[in-house]
């Protein structure tokens, strides 16, 4: 049974680092920003920052559309986009099911204070995955995220990609 990777994590956490690093041992990553991007431009740059939301829905439902087809081919997946929300987490695990994949939660937990910083070296940069966020968006961010309860039983990642890899492994193996 493939694995569909649902990584959860506040903008700047570290999730589109990870989901490329899977992709590296044969994930197909999916990423709803590079897929905005791709299609409409730089958010701010090319289009209002109050339309992303409008723009990104079609794209949520067609990346959704592609991860049922990837895991009903047999092939892993990595979903690269945040998943706020745990009716959002419950949602695509059952889609992931569904379509004969095993969902498996991972967290990228981080402080403000490490988001900020991150965020400071990232908003400089032009690229699909750079989305400007202002200290006042990120507090918004924070106030609109829900941590994963334990009843989720998530992978918490803790930066050493290893250790990841062998808990995914684990989850394969006890699930075949």
């Amino acid at each position: 049974m493939p694995l569909a990777v649902l990584l959860v994590g506040i903008t700047g956490s570290g999730k589109t680092t990870v989901a490329q690093a899977l992709a590296e041992h044969g994930y197909t990553r999916l990423s709803v920003d590079e897929e905005v991007h791709r299609l409409h431009g730089r958010y701010g740059v090319d289009y209002p920052e109050h339309t992303y939301f409008e723009r990104q829905r079609p794209v949520v439902e067609a990346i959704r559309a592609r991860l049922v087809r990837e895991l009903g081919a047999g092939n892993d997946v990595v979903l690269d986009h945040g998943l706020w929300r745990r009716a959002e987490r419950d949602s695509w695990q059952q889609a992931a099911r569904e379509a004969g994949g095993h969902p498996v939660v991972v967290y990228l937990p981080a402080s403000r204070e490490e988001l900020l910083k991150r965020l400071a070296k990232r908003n400089m940069r032009d690229d699909a995955n750079a989305l400007t966020v202002t200290p006042e968006a990120l507090d918004d961010f924070f106030a609109r995220f829900d941590p994963p309860a334990d009843d989720e039983h998530v992978i918490v990642y803790t930066g050493n990609l290893d250790v990841l890899m062998a808990a995914l492994s684990t989850k394969r193996y006890r699930q075949a």
